[in-house]
């Protein structure tokens, strides 16, 4: 099988020829080295092979994506007697003796795992370089970010080395960097995919974990492989009555649309970003939905401060863990700068500034909910900016704040996050390009649980705007003699 025609199918269309007996899980898991070897060297977006993966295959569970190679991130989820290291030197080396809920059910759903993706340390960057694994770099421009936090794994989807790789969202990290790199990249509802056994929620709920993936149908199809509460989960939301994979194929009744190109925070949006979200809104409105300018009510700065209060309180508890479990001393030795500053600050939060924090997010959540009762979607920009050159957002230099790093990446990241406070779905659509080449990705949002109607307008705009047969130049597709 030659690597472009292994690149050629998406994940679906893989596992389907696993199960007709064209392909053997053997020769993807192959085809997907052969992938790393051509193009992971410029990207650096796989940071390591399980060599054994080749070996699998016979025993796989019979699931929709039997034999299909798979990667997983560097970050919260786990594979048993694999390394996860969040991108750390603090972290370098551990291994964990479990799965995580969620791998458990990647197994289920027939997936081979061959390897790592590349993540910034401790999953808190809108670029994905650490000290520990070096820059990732984007397939469209190998001088410009991946985004982050799941770069490494947008990275490797983008250049053909897999169809889908596991990706996770706190802040924005599923759809920025599947803006970035040319993909879908769908959050979840809180609640909706398991993360436990060894934390009831991520984040205190602004976490939640999926895929990137080059297709619609690819992004239903694992939902509904893995969605569901595990036994002893916190959240239990509303079961889909239907597949979501059963729904794409049909448009959704006509939607009332809003739509918004300036953030929140009222940070510069680039004015490509700008024009292009306004063309998605002329074409929503000539596929017959109603589309009108319009955003919910925020108290801004109060949100920022919550959110950067959570995430530091959260990245103080994960570095102590991992400082435990490796034996190693926290210090700018084994930690960048930024984390530093925000495990600092989150080991100085008191607990009633955690619970205030806590109250912003109660008080946000219901202050931004009846805005979704007048409207089905809300469109945005996924992120502010095209993607930034490499170092733009360097964690590492001296002098960094708690504050000034959490002002420096939502600058960038200006639309996203607020939806992780909200615990609502949003996904993250290739739907248009820069003059220079780069991928535009427009974010759109639904009431909670209603990852539905978000797939079935994603399948809408795919028909309408298709985006599949653009490849990038460090690739698979442009590389392969």
């Amino acid at each position: 099988m030659k690597l472009s025609e292994y690149a050629e199918f998406d994940g679906l269309g893989l596992a389907d020829l696993v199960r007709t007996g064209q392909v053997s899980a053997q020769e993807l898991a192959h085809a997907a080295r052969k992938a790393i070897d051509l193009v992971n060297p410029q990207l650096n977006a796989v940071v390591e092979v399980f060599e054994d993966a080749p070996k699998a295959g016979t025993d796989m569970p019979d699931g929709p994506f039997r034999g299909v190679p798979f990667l997983i991130k560097d970050a919260v989820l786990h594979a048993e007697g694999r390394k996860c290291e969040m991108g750390s030197r603090l972290g370098e080396g551990l291994v964990l003796p479990h799965d995580s809920d969620l791998m458990k059910r990647f197994r289920a759903a027939g997936f081979n795992t061959i390897g790592r993706t590349s993540v910034p340390e401790m999953a808190f960057n809108v670029a994905t370089e650490s000290l520990l694994h070096g820059p990732c770099r984007n397939p469209w421009n190998t001088g410009v970010i991946t985004g982050g936090s799941s770069g490494g794994a947008a990275s490797a989807v983008a250049a053909g080395i897999v169809p889908i790789a596991h990706a996770n969202d706190g802040g924005g990290s599923t759809r920025i960097p599947a803006s970035c790199c040319g993909l879908v990249g769908l959050k979840p509802t809180r609640g909706r995919v398991p993360i436990g056994p060894d934390a009831g929620d991520g984040l205190n709920g602004l976490g939640i974990e999926l895929a990137v993936t080059r297709t619609v149908r690819d992004t239903a199809a694992i939902l509904d492989a893995v969605e569901g509460p595990a036994s002893g989960d916190p959240y239990v939301i509303p079961r889909p009555e239907k597949p979501y994979l059963d729904l794409i194929g049909r448009p959704p009744e006509k939607l009332k649309v809003a739509y918004a190109t300036v953030p929140h925070s009222g940070v510069n949006v680039d004015p490509e970003v700008s024009s292009s979200l306004k063309k998605t809104a002329v074409t929503l409105a000539s596929l017959g939905h109603d589309v009108e300018e319009a955003s919910p009510p925020l108290d801004h700065d109060a949100y920022l401060d919550a959110t950067m209060k959570i995430w530091c309180g959260n990245i103080a508890n994960w570095i102590d863990q991992l400082a435990m479990a490796t034996g190693r001393t926290v210090s700018l030795d084994t930690l960048e700068s930024a984390t530093l500053a925000c495990y600092e600050k989150g080991k100085g939060l008191s607990a009633t500034e955690l619970l205030g924090a806590f109250d912003v997010m109660n008080i946000v959540t219901r202050t931004v909910a009846p805005f979704f009762e007048d409207y089905d979607i809300m469109l945005t920009p996924t992120v502010a900016l095209l993607p930034q050159p490499i170092g733009t957002y360097d964690a590492n230099k001296p002098g960094w704040t708690a504050e000034g790093w959490v002002d420096n990446i939502f600058g960038f990241a200006a639309f996203t996050s607020l939806y992780n406070m909200t615990g609502q779905p949003a996904i993250s659509l290739p739907l248009h390009w820069s003059s220079n080449g780069l991928p535009i990705g427009h974010q759109f949002v639904a009431p909670y649980g209603r990852e539905d109607l978000l797939l079935q307008l994603a399948g809408q705009l795919e028909e309408e705007v298709p985006w599949a047969a653009r490849y990038p130049s460090c690739s698979v597709w442009k590389m392969e003699n």
